[in-house]
């Protein structure tokens, strides 16, 4: 582990203390870790580097919609269904009377996994719609398992 030292203002200071109060951090060390993390983790999915972006990721789409509204919940299932092969899971969560929170884990390539989000979120009817990306690399491996059965398959990692 690398220790760095470095400076704020005391306005930029303060403000940062009242971040890591209400987001529950321990210290100050855990919180600029996370954020570095996210920071490095955005930039793999958006820019590239060194001639390319983290090739797969995993993402959380949550996004409110009125089910009342003619169609929508086709609609949603409808895409979803379309793009089985990037679905891992769905929750759907009864807000009131008329609202849902639907929930879904998406994975896989990052450049379908992206507009898969995209189209949900954009979705007539969708409200209040966000996608949460992680970068992931992937690597290859064959090996036998516990229970007696070879495979080769993908590990999917989160990148540091």
């Amino acid at each position: 582990m690398q220790r760095l030292t470095f400076s704020l203002d005391d306005s930029l200071a303060r403000q940062f203390d009242e971040f890591i109060a209400a987001k529950g951090y321990v210290n100050r060390s855990e919180a600029v870790r996370d954020l570095i993390r996210s920071r490095i983790g955005s930039v793999s999915l958006d820019a590239p580097q060194d001639g390319h972006h983290a090739e797969w990721c995993v993402a959380n789409v949550s996004f409110v919609y009125d089910h009342r509204e003619p169609t929508i919940t086709t609609r949603v299932l409808d895409l979803q269904h379309d793009h089985h092969d990037l679905v891992v899971t769905s929750v759907h969560t009864y807000l009131d009377h008329d609202n849902c929170l639907e929930t879904v884990v998406l994975r896989g390539p990052t450049d379908s996994v992206r507009a898969f989000a995209d189209q949900l979120v954009a979705l007539r009817g969708v409200r209040h719609g966000h996608a949460h990306f992680v970068p992931l690399n992937a690597s290859g491996h064959a090996h036998r398992h516990s229970h007696g059965t070879p495979g080769a398959h993908v590990h999917l990692r989160p990148i540091n």
